[in-house]
């Protein structure tokens, strides 16, 4: 068989893209198959520091959402500064894909196939496409995933839109003012949030009974009391039965809540975006909305990888690229290379921002014994920066071994994402608490909140000692009063 290609990447993501870059720089042969490119969370990024600067600039005029007067007054400002979003949101886009357009790709190398195509076993394997068979010693699945559908009575005929369409779809002049959002990923989080500081109001309505179920209890619980005080009505454990439309207009009904609606969000878990591919036809398995795949990144069929939110889970791209980066060597090389997300960060783009690495303290007090665990806390307004910057709200918490071992910290609060990649590193690299505690940070700066957690970890380390401290401590002046 003629190979034509060292590496086949089924794209439609900006990981599918990334891991065509890599592959170059690798000294690999690529081509790169691509319907067209999802760039959804790009938009909800530029829309939520959007939603930050109207939030910021209503607090400095004055402007408060919780009074009928300030609401008029809102609502003349909020209208104006959309049409301003859409510009900015639609700027921001069009930067990042000229950044990471074809022609770029194509300038370095990528053979860049636009169209859909699908797996075939014979004669050889390969990929069919507009008429051609691509052929690679591997494939690469990085086509992302599609937004799942909850069986709700009455969604599909009343209508809805879904993270991947919501900015696309709003085309009027001004903002609904009525949102009700199923689902609790964290996208649906950063929209309930950013609806609310542009003047909308929302009910976010999630089955659960936290609206991060994965995330630190603790941390969870006070971004969610954030999201009530921006004005976003959180229903917990409010599973979402039926959805009406009388008289011309929607209602919901979550749990024992009826809800009259302007429109309707769905924000529930995703699917791998295979359905065309013809896997089952190669030997590609999946249960259960993921893909099957190795420590290895490989699927069960050892020529094709897949990296991103096609195998499950959120959609974040830092770890999407994580895996690109994985699942490109191992494709071009021997796959010795495993994913290991214990240093890898994720973040929601919130505010305050919502970032966490490793493990939860719930997680940690799972795997180890309790007395050998300890979490180490600090407040913002502990911090000169936040002081002066008038950002307080927020908690840093490390979890932490009594050998000073970090196996995870959690952050809420400003510069939270840049935090968290610096205790990332620390992990990564095997650094222990106390070199954080020695940090030295320049001054003043949010990083401050780190050297003060890890100055905790002696204090909690001389306090499970006391007792021995205690008798030590009794035994020395025993000695010297008795001069022995």
């Amino acid at each position: 068989m003629t190979i034509d290609y060292d590496l086949v990447i089924i794209g439609g993501t900006l990981a599918g893209r990334y891991a065509a870059l890599v592959a170059t720089q690798l000294k690999a042969t690529v081509a790169l198959v691509e319907s067209q490119v999802n760039y959804e969370f790009s938009q909800h990024q530029a829309m939520s520091e959007i939603g930050n600067i109207v939030h910021n600039m209503n607090d400095v005029a004055g402007l408060g959402i919780h009074s009928t007067q300030a609401k008029n007054s809102d609502k003349c400002q909020v209208s104006v500064t959309w049409t301003e979003a859409k510009r900015y949101t639609d700027g921001v886009v069009s930067n990042i894909q000229e950044q990471n357009s074809p022609a770029n790709l194509a300038a370095l190398g990528v053979d860049v196939i636009l169209g859909s195509g699908q797996f075939q076993s014979l004669p050889h394997l390969a990929f069919a496409v507009n008429q051609r068979l691509l052929r690679g010693r591997t494939y690469l699945l990085a086509s992302g995933s599609v937004r799942g559908v909850p069986d709700i009575e009455g969604l599909q005929t009343t209508g809805y839109l879904t993270l991947s369409n919501i900015w696309q779809c709003l085309k009027q002049p001004s903002l609904p003012q009525n949102w009700v959002i199923i689902g609790g990923v964290p996208q649906s989080i950063e929209v309930a949030q950013t609806l609310a500081r542009l003047g909308c109001s929302v009910t976010l309505a999630v089955k659960s009974a936290s609206i991060l179920p994965y995330a630190d209890s603790e941390i969870a619980h006070l971004l969610q009391a954030q999201l009530e005080v921006d004005g976003v009505r959180v229903l917990t454990q409010k599973p979402v039965t039926q959805v009406k439309l009388i008289e011309d207009k929607k209602w919901v009904q979550a749990g024992d809540k009826a809800i009259e609606t302007d429109e309707i969000l769905v924000a529930t878990d995703q699917e791998p975006n295979v359905e065309f591919l013809n896997l089952a036809a190669v030997g590609v398995k999946w249960r259960q909305r993921r893909l099957v795949v190795n420590d290895k990144l490989q699927t069960t069929n050892h020529r094709i990888y897949a990296c991103g939110d096609v195998i499950g889970g959120y959609d974040f791209p830092n770890v999407a690229n994580y895996e690109a980066r994985i699942a490109v060597k191992n494709a071009l090389f021997f796959p010795r290379l495993r994913v290991n997300y214990q240093c890898i960060p994720w973040g929601l783009n919130s505010h305050p921002r919502l970032a966490e690495v490793g493990l939860t303290e719930a997680q940690a007090k799972r795997q180890f014994k309790l007395d050998e665990v300890f979490v180490l806390r600090q407040y913002y307004k502990s911090v000169t920066a936040a002081q002066l910057r008038d950002e307080t709200t927020g908690i840093c918490k490390l979890i932490v071994l009594r050998n000073g071992e970090i196996l995870g910290a959690s952050i809420l609060g400003a510069e939270a994402g840049e935090l968290i990649n610096l205790i990332a590193l620390a992990m990564s690299q095997k650094i222990r608490v106390k070199q954080l505690a020695n940090l030295s940070a320049v001054y003043p700066s949010f990083s401050e909140i780190i050297e003060n957690a890890a100055r905790e970890w002696g204090k909690e380390k001389l306090n499970s000692n006391f007792g021995l401290q205690d008798f030590l401590e009794g035994l020395f002046h025993f000695r010297r009063d008795w001069n022995l």
